[in-house]
């Protein structure tokens, strides 16, 4: 049965798309079956894996409005081991859709139980907001992972995110859990990225990653060439990183 984890954080340019494409391809290359659930209307982590976002017929849009089955969704083996549910600008309207719908906090969820016995990882890319997408994404995880950037606000909406998760974990999905907390964008350079770093430390009883992901110019150059960093420059700092998160992951 797969472990599903949603990676969020309400603030933008964490490293949430960054992290779902390429954690996601760093446990599939480590030989485990993987699902990625695109839930961002901005549809990055889709067109990352050099996926046509805007020529798709069926996306997670035209899934939860009922349109179509998640076996109907799901592009099978973009890469090896790793399959995607895609996602669009279609999707940014299906907030308003949902208005007056019955259980609309389960609709992922009840279309993940589907699938979820064929995958030991799926991996859920959060829109940067609270909405109601990302309500749809914690319900159906097991834990949330948190990129946390290392630069001077990092901490701010740290406490909101966690409040969020509380509540979804009392209100919707007891068996909701944090998953941790995983430090992108540091900058060896400066003093600012350590001091974060240790402020987060200080103030957070939440697991923390002993992965850092650096500050990597390949890791920015990836999407535009439609790949994750391990298949892009499987050398780069990039690429170690995320391995070994990888690795903490699955273990």
């Amino acid at each position: 049965m797969g472990k599903i984890i949603a990676i969020a954080n309400q603030k933008g340019g964490v490293g949430k798309t960054t992290t779902s494409i390429n954690l996601s391809a760093c446990i599939a290359a480590r030989g485990k079956k993987v699902l990625v659930i695109d839930i961002d209307p901005q549809g990055n982590t889709t067109s990352g894996y050099g996926i046509e976002k805007n020529e798709i017929d069926n996306t997670i849009y035209e899934l939860i409005l009922g349109d179509c089955s998640i076996e109907d969704c799901i592009l099978k083996e973009v890469i090896p081991n790793v399959s995607i549910l895609p996602s669009n600008v279609n999707l940014a309207a299906a907030e308003i859709e949902l208005i007056g719908i019955e259980k609309k906090e389960y609709i992922l969820k009840n279309e993940v139980d589907w699938v979820k016995d064929k995958y030991d990882f799926i991996i859920i890319d959060c829109p940067p907001s609270l909405s109601l997408l990302t309500v749809n994404a914690m319900t159906a995880a097991d834990s949330v992972l948190v990129p946390i950037q290392c630069e001077y606000y990092a901490l701010e909406g740290l406490s909101q995110l966690i409040h969020t998760v509380n509540l979804i974990k009392e209100r919707l999905n007891p068996e909701l859990d944090m998953e941790g907390v995983v430090f992108t964008m540091y900058d060896s350079r400066t003093n600012l990225s350590a001091q974060v770093v240790d402020n987060v430390k200080e103030h957070l009883s939440q697991k923390i990653y002993k992965t850092i992901i650096p500050r990597n110019i390949r890791l920015a150059e990836a999407p535009s060439y439609g790949k994750p960093i391990n298949l892009y420059d499987p050398k780069s700092a990039g690429a170690e990183s995320y391995m070994a998160l990888a690795d903490e992951v699955i273990g």
